[in-house]
C-alpha cells in the first residue's frame, strides 16, 4: 500500500509540473506582418519590414514572455514607386535612420506582462534598435494562434534624430515626427 501512495504522489507531482510548465510557440515569420507609418509635416509614408524570427512563451494558456528579431535590411516603402521608393528605402537604411549595414537586426524581449482580460496583455519589453535598448510599453491581444498590437516608437531614444524638430530648429515643412507607428500581427 505504501508503494501505491508513493506512485500516486509522484503522478500528482508530474501532472502538476506538466500543467504549469512553460511552452514556447514559434512565430511563423512568413505569415506574420509588420507595417510601419512614419509621419512628417507634409504627409506620411508607409511600408513593411520582415520578422526574422520570434517566439511567444505560454504557461498553460497564459502568455508569460516572448522574444523577436526583426530583419532591418527588409525596410520597404509601399506608398512610393520608382526612384522615390528607391531613395526613401536607401535613406531609411542609411546611418541617418536605422544604419542597417552595422545594425541589420532589431530585437524585442518581453520583460513583464499584466493581464487586462479578454486575451489582452499590458506588455513591458526591451526594444533594441541600432544597438541601443529602451523599455517600451504596449497592449498585445492574443488569440488562439495570433497576437496583434499597434504601438508607437520614439525613434530619438535610439539615436535617430534626422529631421527631428526636437533636436533641430528651422526645419519647417521638412520636420519628421519623432514617433513612428507599427502595426504587428504575429501568427504562431
Amino acid at each position: 500500500m505504501k508503494n501505491f501512495k508513493s506512485i500516486a504522489l509522484a503522478l500528482v507531482a508530474l501532472v502538476t509540473f506538466t500543467a504549469t510548465a512553460q511552452k514556447s510557440k514559434k512565430v511563423d515569420a512568413s505569415k506574420s506582418t509588420i507595417n510601419w507609418v512614419g509621419k512628417k509635416v507634409t504627409g506620411a509614408h508607409e511600408g513593411t519590414i520582415t520578422l526574422k524570427e520570434g517566439a511567444l512563451i505560454f504557461k498553460g494558456k497564459k502568455l508569460v514572455g516572448g522574444n523577436f528579431t526583426v530583419d532591418m535590411t527588409t525596410i520597404n516603402t509601399t506608398d512610393l514607386s520608382g526612384k522615390g521608393k528607391t531613395n526613401l528605402d536607401g535613406h531609411l537604411k542609411s546611418d541617418d535612420f536605422f544604419g542597417v549595414e552595422n545594425f541589420p537586426t532589431a530585437t524585442l524581449v518581453i520583460k513583464s506582462l499584466g493581464e487586462k482580460g479578454n486575451g489582452v496583455y499590458a506588455v513591458t519589453a526591451d526594444l533594441t534598435i541600432k544597438g541601443k535598448t529602451e523599455s517600451i510599453k504596449f497592449d498585445l491581444t492574443v488569440g488562439k494562434n495570433t497576437a496583434e498590437t499597434s504601438l508607437k516608437i520614439d525613434r530619438t531614444k535610439y539615436g535617430i534624430q534626422y529631421g527631428s524638430g526636437s533636436f533641430f530648429d528651422n526645419l519647417g515643412d521638412k520636420t519628421i515626427s519623432d514617433e513612428f507607428e507599427l502595426k504587428v500581427k504575429l501568427v504562431f
